[in-house]
């Protein structure tokens, strides 16, 4: 499955990116081989092949859960540029209501 310019120029808008021209060339054809490279892994036959989560056999150890003190609000606070009611305050990142560029 081929992948168009118009494609990938509307993945880079959804992701709020821009491209040169030479640059979206280069973009189109590294998705185009991904894209081939997933379609051939949808053929390899797995038919027996048992479901493998982990190739170790390590089980996780977790730390216990113990609330600690957290750090107060006024002093992380201090280096944030803008904030609003307590809240670090960043630029609008939807427009008309709408996600996407």
């Amino acid at each position: 499955m081929a992948i168009s310019k118009e494609e990938v120029k509307r993945v880079a808008a959804l992701s709020k990116l821009s491209f040169k021209e030479e640059e979206l060339e280069q973009f189109t054809n590294q998705m185009g081989k991904i894209i081939e490279m997933v379609d051939r892994l949808e053929t390899v036959d797995t038919e027996g092949v048992p479901f493998t989560s982990n190739v170790l056999l390590d089980i996780n150890v977790m730390r216990e859960d113990i609330a600690d003190q957290g750090t107060d609000r006024e002093l992380l606070m201090k280096n944030v540029p803008e904030s609003e009611d307590g809240f670090i305050k960043v630029p609008e990142i939807m427009e008309n209501g709408k996600a996407g560029a």
